[in-house]
């Protein structure tokens, strides 16, 4: 069992969580899965390099920009090192998840795609990872294929098998759902994929501040988190590739960083990663991103798990007594998520009124509409815990929740 006191060393690096809003109600942060809060750590080293090691990166001879630029590749590798990746060159740094995936699907189906080739999503996607693949689907006539969601929140897999022809080119998944919670099968969709020379790419914006991610054992050909996620900044992500892929995939992107020559009769690009990063990157965010996996990493996944996993059973064993509600994925494995309805109330207006007490929760699509089409339903409202999070949050939560819902039914 983690410790009260571990808990409260690590909340004492989220100072905001502190606060008291409306006029003294405490803040109870509950929408993790949007955006985690900022540790101390974070924001001081993006401050510091802010204020000392501020200058353009790469080909600087300048004592600042060799400074930035061996800080910015030191993350690369760092992140390398954590998702076990073969080698930093397989690193790509994004703005987040979304442009990764974008990324992939438009330079994969410009290559390796011809009209009437399929992609396969599934039906618990982000629309960060259909809306990409419809839009090469209209480029270049490829058909985006949606893998079924069982009832309890699982993927259906006999449904994917079926799926799978001798047109799919990718499989691109959620390895964490960020509405249902699910955690995919992520290697045996893997293992699947390759016996018939399909790629894949997973989608990991939900689940790189929940558990390890290891590139090698998923045996993924691409793999894209956001900073955000896990205590990081905004604006800054990950995009893993592997080698033999990125090697002949097209640039993304043209301009600086990315080039090797460049001449009116021709241009020729640089090497991976930086053929992949036009343009001046985000090197102070890539040194913050580096701070917030390295406080995952100090805290340690296994207790990072264990305590999500206290707070998941705990909130969903208060929410089991709670009249009239009802939970949207319940599946075995899963992240610290529950999205749930309350018959008779719509979940704008409970949403709003437990803001009014202190509690950020989150309502609405979770930009997963064809998920909430498959549950007929139009959204949920979701809550969402992190390490930092505790069980007088939860029961702070629950008490709202049993206040707010007899009002809101009269």
């Amino acid at each position: 069992m983690v410790d009260h006191k571990d808990i409260s060393k690590i909340r004492h690096s989220f100072p905001g969580l502190e606060q008291e809003i409306y006029g003294g109600k405490k803040l109870v942060y509950l929408d993790n899965a949007a955006t985690t809060q900022r540790p101390s750590e974070v924001i001081k080293i993006f401050a510091d390099h802010s204020l000392y090691s501020n200058a353009n990166i790469h080909r600087g001879v300048h004592y600042l920009s060799r400074k930035a630029t061996e800080a910015h590749e030191e993350a690369r590798q760092y992140v390398a090192d954590l998702i076990h990746a073969d080698e930093a060159a397989e690193v790509l740094f994004t703005r987040g998840t979304t442009e990764g995936i974008n990324l992939v699907a438009g330079t994969f189906c410009r290559t390796f795609m011809r009209p009437g080739d399929e992609v396969i999503v599934t039906e618990m996607e982000h629309h960060s990872n259909i809306v990409p693949w419809q839009m090469v689907e209209e480029t270049y006539g490829i058909k985006v294929q949606a893998c079924r969601v069982n009832d309890d929140g699982t993927l259906d897999m006999e449904h994917l098998r079926e799926l799978i022809g001798e047109r799919t080119k990718m499989i691109a998944l959620c390895f964490s759902s960020n509405v249902l919670g699910t955690v995919n099968p992520v290697r045996e969709v893997a293992r699947m994929a390759h016996d018939r020379g399909i790629a894949v790419l997973v989608d990991a914006a939900q689940t790189i501040a929940h558990r390890a991610v290891d590139v090698r054992e998923l045996d993924c050909d691409f793999l894209a988190f956001s900073g955000h996620k896990v205590y990081g900044p905004t604006g800054i992500g990950v995009l893993y590739g592997k080698r033999k892929w990125l090697e002949k995939l097209p640039p993304y992107q043209g301009g600086g960083e990315m080039i090797s020559h460049v001449s009116f009769e021709g241009t020729s690009y640089g090497e991976i990663p930086y053929k992949y990063e036009a343009g001046t990157p985000d090197f102070i965010g890539s040194v913050a991103l580096q701070r917030a996996l390295q406080f995952v990493s100090e805290i340690g996944y296994d207790t990072i798990r264990e305590q999500e996993e206290n707070l998941l059973a705990y909130a969903t064993e208060k929410l089991a007594a709670v009249p009239d509600l009802k939970i949207y994925g319940t599946a075995p494995d899963k992240e610290p998520v529950i999205s749930f309805l309350i018959d008779g109330v719509h979940p704008y207006d409970l949403g709003t009124l437990l803001d009014r007490m202190g509690i950020a929760v989150r309502t609405g699509h979770h930009c997963a509409q064809p998920l909430m089409e498959r549950f007929g339903i139009e959204g949920t409202l979701r809550a969402s815990f992190a390490v930092y999070n505790t069980r007088e949050e939860v029961d702070a939560f629950v008490d709202a929740l049993n206040r707010l819902i007899p009002m809101l039914k009269k």
